[in-house]
C-alpha cells in the first residue's frame, strides 16, 4: 500500500477516511457497477456528470463514489445530510453553487445522505436546482427510492444498486487496512473481523481501528481471534426496524414458512431476532402464516401460533423466543393451503363490487306475528332433522345468485377429507334438484 494514499489527511482521522479510494481503481466492491464496461465505469469516462440516486446498505461506498464523481469532472463538491438539513440549507447550497459557477466557472455536485429523509416539499425544493443544470444530484439512500424518493426527482436521476461487500472483498480490505496501519492479525482474526462487518466496510475499519487501540493498550503485538472476540464491543448484525431489509427479511420468513423449508424459516426468524425485530410483532405475523398458508389443511397450525404467542407474552426473551421458533418448524412441515384464503378473497371482492342482495324469505329470521305473517322463515328446513343433518337441495345464498364456488379445498391434510365430504353434500344437492 503506497504511502501517498494519506496524502493531505490528518493521522488522527479516523481509519475510514484515511483509506478512502481516490480513484475509482481503489475502490474495493461494486464489481458490477464498476468493472470494465459496467454503468457507472461507463459514466466516468463519458466526460459528463449526471445525476443518481445511490441505493445500498450503508458501508458500501455511496458517500466515496460522490465524492470520486466530483473529482473525476472536477466540480465543486457540497454535501447535505438530509438528516439535519432543511430547505434553508438546499437554498444555501444553490446560492453558493450559483456563485461558483459564475465566479470560477465550475460546476458543483450537490451530496445528500439518507436523501429518504427529505419530505415531500425538501425534495421538491432540489427539483428546479436539478432541472435547470446548475447541480449534479448524487443521492444516498439505505431505503428503496420507488417508495422514499418523488418520482419526478427520480425521474431525473439514474438510479444504481450498491451491494453489501463479500468475504473477499472485505479480506482484501482488511489486508489493506492491516498494512497501512501496521496491524498484526491472525487469519482467524480476520475471519473474526469480517463476520462481524457483516458486509459493511465503514464498520470493518472501524473494528480494525478498534482493535488497534485495544492491542496497544494490552500491549499486544500479534492479535488472535480469542483477543478480538473479548476486545471488542460489538453491535448486533445489520437490520432496519422497519425498513427495506425489514421488510426483506419477513418476506423470507414468509416465503421460506410457505416452501416448507424449516431452516430457512428458522435461519430468518433468528436473523429477525439477533437484528432487533420485535418479537411481538413476528408472532403476529407467525400467526397470519398459520390461517394465509396452511387454513385447514391443519387446523392445528393456528392453534400452536396461538399458543407460541401466548408462550413468548408469559415468558419474554429469550426463553419465550423457542416458542416461536418450534411454530415456525411446524408451519413449515405442516400441509399448505390457502383455499380458505382465495375464498375470502373473491367474496370480499366480490361483496365490495355487488348490488346488495336481500336475504331470501325462508332464511329470515321471525320472532314477530307479523314477520310470520309475511312469511318470514316460511318452508325453512331445519337440516337436523333432514337426513345426515343435511337439507339436500336447499338454497343460502340470494335467489338470483349462482353458486360461486370461491372455496375450493386443495388435496392435502384435513381438507382433502373436507374435499371429500362437500362433493358428498353437493351430489346429495344434485339428486334432491332432479325429484
Amino acid at each position: 500500500m503506497s504511502d501517498d494514499l494519506f496524502h493531505r489527511i490528518p493521522d488522527h482521522a479516523p481509519l475510514a477516511e484515511r483509506l478512502r479510494p481516490r480513484g475509482i481503481d481503489e475502490v474495493i466492491g461494486q464489481s458490477h457497477l464498476l468493472g470494465e464496461g459496467k454503468p457507472l465505469r461507463l459514466a466516468f469516462a463519458s466526460g459528463k456528470p449526471h445525476s443518481m440516486i445511490l441505493w445500498g446498505p450503508p458501508g458500501v461506498g455511496k458517500t466515496t463514489l460522490a465524492r470520486l464523481t466530483a473529482d473525476a469532472f472536477d466540480c465543486t463538491f457540497i454535501a447535505l445530510s438530509a438528516v439535519f438539513a432543511g430547505v434553508k440549507d438546499i437554498r444555501a447550497a444553490m446560492e453558493q453553487a450559483e456563485q461558483t459557477l459564475q465566479q470560477h466557472g465550475r460546476h458543483t455536485l450537490l451530496f445528500v445522505d439518507e436523501i429518504h429523509r427529505f419530505n415531500k416539499a425538501q425534495q421538491d425544493a432540489l427539483l428546479p436546482f436539478v432541472e435547470s443544470g446548475l447541480v449534479t444530484l448524487i443521492g444516498a439512500t439505505t431505503e428503496n427510492p420507488s417508495f422514499e424518493v418523488n418520482s419526478a426527482l427520480l425521474s431525473r436521476a439514474q438510479v444504481y444498486v450498491l451491494q453489501a461487500l463479500s468475504a473477499h472483498e472485505l479480506r482484501q480490505l482488511v489486508v489493506r487496512a492491516a498494512s497501512a496501519i501496521a496491524l498484526d492479525l491472525s487469519e482467524a482474526a480476520i475471519d473474526t473481523l469480517i463476520g462481524y462487518a457483516d458486509g459493511d466496510a465503514r464498520r470493518l475499519l472501524n473494528l480494525i481501528e478498534q482493535t488497534q487501540t485495544a492491542a496497544q493498550t494490552s500491549g499486544i503485538s500479534h492479535i488472535d481471534a480469542a483477543f478480538i472476540e473479548q476486545a471488542l464491543t460489538l453491535n448486533s448484525r445489520r437490520f432496519d426496524k422497519g425498513g427495506d431489509q425489514f421488510y426483506d427479511q419477513i418476506s423470507a420468513l414468509h416465503k421460506s414458512v410457505r416452501g416448507s423449508n424449516p431452516d430457512a424459516a428458522l435461519y430468518w426468524l433468528c436473523r429477525m431476532l439477533d437484528g432487533g425485530a420485535d418479537p411481538k410483532y413476528l408472532s403476529r405475523r407467525i400467526i397470519r402464516m398459520a390461517w394465509e398458508d396452511i387454513g385447514l389443511a391443519d387446523p392445528r397450525a393456528m392453534q400452536l401460533a396461538n399458543d407460541a404467542a401466548t408462550t413468548y407474552e408469559r415468558l419474554g426473551s429469550p426463553e419465550g423466543e423457542l416458542a416461536l421458533g418450534q411454530a415456525v418448524i411446524y408451519l413449515a412441515v405442516a400441509a399448505k393451503s390457502n383455499a380458505g384464503y382465495n375464498a375470502f378473497n373473491q367474496a370480499m371482492a366480490f361483496v365490495k363490487r355487488d348490488k346488495s342482495s336481500t336475504v331470501p324469505v325462508h332464511l329470515r329470521n321471525a320472532p314477530t306475528k307479523l314477520m310470520k305473517e309475511l312469511g318470514y322463515g316460511h318452508a325453512y328446513r331445519y337440516a337436523h332433522d333432514e337426513p345426515e343433518a343435511y337439507a339436500a337441495g336447499e338454497t343460502y345464498l340470494p335467489d338470483d345468485m349462482a353458486e360461486p364456488g370461491w372455496y375450493q379445498p386443495v388435496p392435502r391434510g384435513l381438507e382433502s377429507r373436507i374435499a371429500e365430504k362437500l362433493e358428498h353434500l353437493q351430489a346429495l344437492d344434485r339428486k334432491a334438484r332432479k325429484k
